[in-house]
C-alpha cells in the first residue's frame, strides 16, 4: 500500500530512516510503529539532524529520537474542523489511525487531498436527459464527455479530493452503460461506486429509500450532471455547525435591469434606483441532510427533493442554504453542454 512508504518500525536505525526520508522528498515525514503498524511516534529529517548534533550515532535506534505525541486522525471519530485547523497550521502529512490502539490504516496527504468528510453519498444518475437528445439516445447524460471525460467523473474526482471512499449511483435509464462505467472506475480508483437500480423512475431523491444502510449521520445527495468547484468541506462544516436538518447549495442568479427603477406608493415616488442589479438564489442540486430525513421518503415511489424539503418545512425542521459563489453549471440543455466544453479548457478541476 502506498502509505507504507511513510512507515518505520521502531527497531530501524537512523541510517535507514534517512534513506526513507530522502525518498519521500517534499513529503519527508515517517511514522514510527510497533509490529502491526501501531503508531508510537513521528520522525522528520530535522529530528534526525538534531539527534546527530546531540551525539547520536547513525546506528542508533529511531525510537530514541522520535516525537512521542504526533498529530493524527482517528477514522472512528473524524473531526473535520480539526483537519482544517491542522492544514492551516501546515501539518500536511498525517497518519490515519483506528481505535485506541492507534493502528495506522492510511496516511492523509493534504498536498494532494483536501480533507476527509464522514458522509454517505448518493449521486442521482437515472434521468433520461431528454433535453439533450439525440446525444442521449444511446448514452446516459452522466456519461456524455466533457473535455474527454464523462460528466460524472468530475463529481467523483471531487468526492475523492475530500476523502470519500464510497458512493451510490442511482440509475435507471441505460443502467447497463452506467454499470460498465462503474466497474471500470472501481478498478482504477480508491472511491468505489455501487449501483442503486430504480425499477421505475423515482424522481430526484426517491432512490434513497433503496439504500440498505447508511454508515454516517450525514448524507450528501447530488445530481450527476453538475460541473462545479464547490468546497465540500466548507459546505459540511456550515451544515454541522448550524445543526440543521438539511442544507441546500444555492447558486446566485443575477438580474440586471437596464433602466432606472422607481419605487412608489400610491403614485408618489419614494426613491429611484439607476439600472439596479437584483440577486436571487436558485437550487444548486447538491444537498446535505441528516440520516433521519430518509424516513420521510416513501418506498418505491416518485419523490423529489422539493417534496422532502416541503415535508421538513411542515415539521418545523431547520433547513439552511449554503451560498456557492464559485463555478457551477447544470448541464441540462445543448447550450449548457456546449458551454461546458469551452469552460473545461480553462477550469482547474
Amino acid at each position: 500500500m502506498e502509505y507504507q512508504k511513510h512507515i518505520l518500525l521502531e527497531t530501524c536505525k537512523l541510517s535507514d530512516a534517512l534513506v526513507a526520508l530522502n525518498s519521500l522528498k517534499k513529503d519527508a515525514i515517517c511514522f514510527v510503529v510497533k509490529e502491526g503498524d501501531y503508531l508510537i511516534g513521528s520522525l522528520t529529517d530535522g529530528d534526525v539532524r538534531r539527534a546527530l548534533i546531540d551525539g547520536k550515532e547513525m546506528n542508533s535506534c529511531v525510537v530514541d529520537v522520535i516525537q512521542n505525541n504526533p498529530k493524527y486522525i482517528n477514522i472512528d471519530n473524524i473531526d473535520v474542523s480539526e483537519i482544517k485547523l491542522l492544514r492551516e497550521s501546515n501539518y500536511l502529512i498525517l497518519p490515519i489511525i483506528e481505535g485506541e490502539s492507534k493502528k495506522i490504516k492510511d496516511v492523509l496527504n493534504l498536498r494532494t487531498q483536501k480533507s476527509i468528510l464522514p458522509i454517505d453519498v448518493v449521486i442521482m444518475a437515472g434521468g433520461k436527459g431528454t433535453r439533450l437528445l439525440p446525444l442521449t439516445n444511446e448514452t446516459p447524460k452522466p456519461l456524455l464527455p466533457i473535455g474527454g471525460k464523462p460528466i460524472i467523473s468530475y463529481t467523483l474526482n471531487r468526492l475523492c479530493d475530500y476523502g470519500i471512499r464510497k458512493a451510490h449511483l442511482s440509475v435507471n435509464y441505460l443502467a447497463d452503460k452506467l454499470d460498465d462505467f462503474s466497474k471500470k472506475w472501481n478498478q482504477k480508483n480508491k472511491l468505489k461506486t455501487t449501483l442503486l437500480l430504480e425499477p421505475n423512475y423515482f424522481g430526484t431523491i426517491g432512490s434513497l429509500s433503496l439504500v440498505e444502510k447508511f454508515y454516517h449521520d450525514t448524507i450528501l445527495v447530488c445530481n450527476s450532471d453538475l460541473l462545479t468547484d464547490i468546497n465540500l468541506e466548507e459546505f459540511y462544516l456550515d451544515f454541522i455547525n448550524n445543526d440543521c436538518e438539511m442544507s441546500i447549495a444555492s447558486i446566485p442568479y443575477y438580474v440586471d435591469v437596464p433602466y432606472a427603477v422607481m419605487d412608489s406608493t400610491n403614485n408618489y415616488l419614494r426613491k429611484i434606483e439607476e439600472k439596479p442589479r437584483y440577486t436571487y438564489y436558485s437550487n444548486g442540486g447538491i444537498y446535505l441532510m441528516k440520516k433521519q430525513c430518509v424516513s420521510l421518503i416513501p418506498e418505491n415511489s416518485i419523490f423529489s427533493a422539493t417534496d422532502l424539503i416541503d415535508a421538513l418545512i411542515k415539521k418545523g425542521k431547520k433547513i439552511r442554504t449554503f451560498s456557492h459563489h464559485g463555478y457551477w453549471l447544470d448541464i441540462g440543455k445543448h447550450e449548457d453542454y456546449k458551454r461546458a466544453q469551452n469552460d473545461i479548457k480553462t477550469l482547474s478541476f
